[in-house]
């Protein structure tokens, strides 16, 4: 079969976050092909490693979830794979497979990683579920997260910081406003206010991040006729990775200084941390020179922070332009299979 045919076998199994299980049975299945790979499953997540005797462990991941979509729609165009997770990122998990299965020695010994529910919420990723169960199973000397990145290395990756907001009025007769005090007219300001913010730039071992801050939730009312007294905004706030948690929040309170009061409710949602560029690992710096393009920053977040916070060095690379993640119109090319199956297949051996 053609790599987008074995793409496309990935891609037409739903597996929407929470229900990876028939994807994990399928991926597990081919692995156990290699009786030269041990393979543990731990929930719905796919662990297979070599067991030789070479002196460096190299992981690759990737995760099994997709966005809620049409799996059934998917389709081969010419040289390109169209449907949901086809870009993020089972054309790459189809590589990963092809190379696990590979026979051809190594001077390395591998690690793959297929792992469940990295679409939703951190507390529920099938790779925080491995660390906890298995541990052992992520050590390794360097590491691979196949994010698509256009098939070049991005580094590091942003954190991302959740914060609901609640702003106080006054209910009243909307006949006679000014006996009361509008809650949604001041989160009006405080949105206006949002949508000014200038993203900040930061460069980091020669890598530049650009943080970006976004109401993505409002939420507020009463009556047709009640001036509401409460009204709620939920931010998201993408961090780079000179800055942690408490100064992330440290920040944005200031930038919100003047619209948010006393009385009013600030809570932080969720925090998934930043990573920064982990490039001066050599087994890294030599996934660069393979993929023939110059590194750049990650615009988002991506589990090269989980592997990070184990000590891992890594690093994103993987088929497919991740500006088409999650859109109607998903695609990756044969093209791009066929160049990250090179470079990875050459990084490994």
């Amino acid at each position: 079969m053609s790599r987008l045919a074995n793409a496309l076998e990935l891609v037409m199994i739903e597996s929407v976050s929470r229900s990876e299980a028939r994807i994990a049975s399928y991926v597990e299945k081919r692995l156990r092909e290699n009786p030269a790979l041990d393979v543990e499953r731990i929930g719905d997540n796919v662990v297979a490693r070599t067991r030789g005797h070479h002196r460096t462990r190299l992981l690759v991941a990737g995760h099994l979830d997709t966005v809620p979509g049409v799996a059934s729609a998917a389709r081969i165009v010419g040289d390109e794979l169209i449907g949901l997770g086809a870009c993020d990122m089972k054309g790459s998990l189809s590589v990963m497979l092809e190379l696990a299965l590979d026979p051809t020695p190594r001077s390395v010994e591998v690690t793959w990683v297929f792992y469940a529910r990295e679409e939703i919420a951190r507390s529920e990723s099938g790779l925080l579920e491995i660390a906890e169960l298995r541990p052992d199973l992520l050590d390794a000397d360097a590491a691979v997260l196949a994010e698509p990145t256009g098939g070049f290395v991005e580094a590091g990756c942003q954190g991302t910081l959740r914060v609901t907001i609640e702003l106080m009025g006054s209910r009243a007769h909307t006949a006679r406003p000014f006996t009361g005090r509008n809650a949604i007219h001041r989160m009006g300001e405080l949105i206006h206010h949002v949508a000014r913010y200038e993203p900040r730039q930061a460069e980091i071992d020669a890598i530049t991040y650009l943080e970006q801050l976004q109401v993505v939730s409002v939420s507020g009312g009463v009556a047709a006729n009640v001036v509401p007294d409460r009204s709620s905004c939920t931010l998201n706030h993408r961090v780079a990775p000179d800055r942690s948690k408490d100064q992330a929040v440290a920040w944005l309170r200031e930038y919100l200084r003047g619209f948010v009061e006393p009385d009013d409710v600030f809570e932080v949602m969720d925090w998934a941390p930043c990573a920064v560029p982990a490039l001066g690992n050599e087994r890294l710096q030599q996934l660069v020179k393979l993929s023939g393009g110059s590194p750049r920053g990650k615009l988002g977040w991506t589990d090269v922070a989980t592997l990070s916070e184990r000590g891992v060095p890594a690093t994103n690379f993987g088929a497919g332009d991740p500006l088409l993640a999650h859109r109607g119109d998903e695609l990756v090319t044969l093209a791009e299979l066929d160049r990250f199956a090179k470079v990875m297949g050459d990084w490994l051996c």
